[in-house]
């Protein structure tokens, strides 16, 4: 059920996001962002196989990447697709090695029920510093949380 999207849905992935760009629920995404983050996509596709669902990977560095632009389509919803992506984007950051994944959402509950944990956006002074040059709302969120889930055991250096 969950797939790969190719390049002939880099439109339809940017689109979706975009749909909830006005509630601020996610970043504007332009069809060149998807592009280049195409191999970091999952999507769902519908009965149709118009895609309506999608979550994508965001390296902030060698261990640390966030969960961006997780969307489900209205008419899809309440059928698990959230978690389904959240759990599959997770698997797919631990297998390329990343430590821990970050999220920013208004609805946590998802997030807390698929194992993050809610965290001060503060502990994330790169998204910090990436957003205030990209959309400074992103970091003046006041209803919007910040959720973690680490993916590795960290082992404190022998020293």
């Amino acid at each position: 059920m969950i797939s790969h999207p190719t390049e002939r849905d880099i439109a339809a992935i940017a689109a979706l996001n975009n749909l909830f760009v006005p509630e601020g629920k996610t970043l504007h995404r332009t069809k060149q962002f998807v592009e280049e983050h195409l191999a970091d996509y999952r999507v769902i596709r519908g009965e149709t196989g118009r895609i309506v669902a999608c979550v994508a990977l965001d390296e902030y560095s060698p261990s640390l990447t966030e969960l961006v632009g997780l969307a489900v389509h209205p008419s899809a919803r309440g059928r698990g697709y959230g978690v389904m992506l959240i759990e599959d984007i997770a698997d797919l950051a631990r297998r390329r090695g990343y430590d821990e994944i970050f999220a920013t959402s208004y609805s946590g509950a998802i997030f807390e029920a698929c194992g993050f944990i809610k965290e001060k956006l503060d502990e994330f002074p790169e998204k910090v510093l990436r957003y205030t040059r990209i959309d400074r709302t992103e970091v003046e969120m006041s209803e919007k949380h910040c959720f973690s889930r680490m993916l590795r055991a960290v082992h404190p250096t022998a020293g």
